[in-house]
């Protein structure tokens, strides 16, 4: 799922298809914590008395979701690098 061709802008492919953008390549449920934690305005306390867990565990999903974005712009950043045939 990582490997991914270039698409114009404009166009969103989900579900194992290609995609330039990083956000193409999280899943439902990442998407879902961003949005609750946009429109909780950031604040993890308000996120993990959402979600019913502890503010501590909110800190580890944000920091493995900070992780999984980092390496998805690296490995997009790789790819554009790469010539073209």
């Amino acid at each position: 799922m990582l490997h991914q061709k270039q698409e114009p802008t404009g166009q969103r492919s989900r579900a194992g298809g290609a995609s330039a953008r990083w956000v193409d390549a999280l899943e439902e449920e990442d998407l879902w914590f961003i949005k609750r934690f946009v429109l909780a305005s950031g604040s993890m306390k308000e996120l993990a008395s959402g979600y019913g867990i502890s503010y501590p565990t909110v800190r580890l999903r944000l920091d493995r979701l900070i992780q999984k974005i980092k390496l998805l712009d690296a490995h997009h950043a790789e790819l554009a690098r790469e010539p073209k045939e």
